[in-house]
């Protein structure tokens, strides 16, 4: 048995990460993992920062991305996904990432309006998510 796949593009706001045809990808919505396959309901799906991952065929290992806020367009077995950030976890920089985390940890420290607070939040949320997803693929 073959799976049925489906047009999948992941586009990050400076790039196409991926432009394909896929089997299945998960997303990391506001409530959980979602899975998608061909022909699912036409939605959308609001996705917070988090780990997606896809196989383009059932053989396939899971390709892997570490993504930042979006969403994901389901219409006609085609997937759009569209978000801020999107990189495969071996590619992230540490030593950037650390440097934003402490970044967004001094300007928490600091007073500061309620937007700019969620702001620094979210800021520390990607470089921690972008710090734990790098760390999964340290080379020892």
């Amino acid at each position: 048995m073959h799976m049925n796949t489906f047009s999948l593009k992941v586009i990050a706001s400076d790039k196409v990460f991926f432009d394909g045809k896929c089997g299945i990808i998960i997303v990391p919505a506001l409530d959980g993992e979602q899975a998608i396959m061909s022909h699912h309901e036409d939605m959308v799906i609001a996705t917070r920062e988090g780990e997606v991952r896809f196989k383009e065929k059932e053989e396939d290992d899971w390709t892997k991305a570490v993504v930042g806020v979006g969403c994901v367009y389901i219409s006609h077995n085609r997937v759009i996904m569209l978000v801020d950030t999107a990189e495969r976890p071996e590619d992230i920089d540490r030593v950037r990432a650390e440097a934003a985390l402490e970044r967004a940890q001094e300007q928490l420290r600091q007073k500061q309006s309620i937007q700019e607070y969620h702001v620094s939040q979210a800021s520390m949320a990607r470089a921690m998510l972008r710090l734990k997803e790098a760390g999964k693929y340290e080379v020892k």
